[in-house]
């Protein structure tokens, strides 16, 4: 049996590698400035954008996206207050993501929770020709953005004070940063789905940081271990039956796993 005879599974094999190569390269920055719940948390605000749709009978992909980036915004407003303050109520706007998103949904007549469901652990047939084109297109704009902004990212990354220093403005860049985790975690909700997009971001770059010592050589393996677990994921879930978010993230889990192992025996 041939997967890709299916138009579906082409659709959702498309999606996957968009998310397999867009999630790890901004994961690498989320790493680098110790924000790797960030996209966690972003994927429980895109929640209150699904039931949102859900409610109002639009396009989950644009509605999840627009309330993504409108929460994306509030966090790092949220951010730059006091950090004590920023933790708690970055807490609250997470949490009630997720509360809003089950609400809606729930409110939105005819919506079963199997519906819900897709969005939050991925489905293979609920990729539609629309999502992938508007995916692509988002991702074309995220990889731009990476193209212009690459260096800045990774200097305030790196050393915000040091960004400063040399110009930069570090709250333009951790707001873009902030909606380019938003942006992601929309672009793998229909394959990953939104409580296990995150795991795309941090795994690959968490196993590519044992087996790499530069930021470059780290998002590149990052990418490649992204890439390789969607597309492993995607088929394993096609043969097994199983939802495809936690099958690729369990097969980065495991790629993760062999990275450190790889690295302990070195060190004998």
């Amino acid at each position: 049996m041939n997967p890709l005879s299916y138009d579906f599974m082409q659709r959702a094999l498309i999606a996957s590698v968009i998310v397999g190569l867009l999630a790890p390269l901004i994961g690498v920055f989320l790493v680098q400035r110790r924000l790797a719940l960030l996209g966690d948390g972003m994927g429980h605000v895109a929640l209150t954008g699904v039931g949102l749709s859900f409610l109002l009978g639009t396009a989950a992909v644009p509605t999840a996206l627009i309330v993504a980036i409108a929460g994306a915004v509030a966090v790092e407003l949220i951010r730059t207050r006091s950090k004590t303050v920023g933790d708690v109520a970055l807490a609250l706007v997470f949490y009630g993501g997720i509360a809003g998103g089950v609400l809606l949904a729930s409110l939105a007549p005819g919506t079963s929770s199997t519906a819900l469901n897709q969005y939050l652990f991925g489905s293979l047939a609920t990729v539609a020709t629309n999502d992938v084109v508007v995916l692509a297109l988002v991702s074309l704009a995220t990889f731009a953005l990476l193209a212009v902004f690459g260096r800045e990212l990774f200097v305030v990354s790196l050393d915000p004070e040091l960004a400063a220093v040399q110009g930069i403005s570090v709250r333009f860049i951790s707001l873009l940063l902030s909606v380019l985790a938003a942006v992601t975690v929309v672009v793998g909700m229909r394959t990953v789905g939104l409580l296990l997009v995150a795991a795309i971001m941090i795994v690959p770059i968490a196993a590519a940081q044992q087996l790499t010592k530069s930021f470059v050589a780290t998002a590149g393996v990052g990418v490649f271990v992204g890439v390789a677990s969607a597309v492993v994921g995607l088929l394993g879930s096609f043969y097994l039956d199983l939802p495809p978010g936690p099958a690729i993230v369990l097969v980065a889990l495991t790629i993760f796993v062999l990275a450190v192992a790889s690295t302990l025996l070195h060190k004998k």
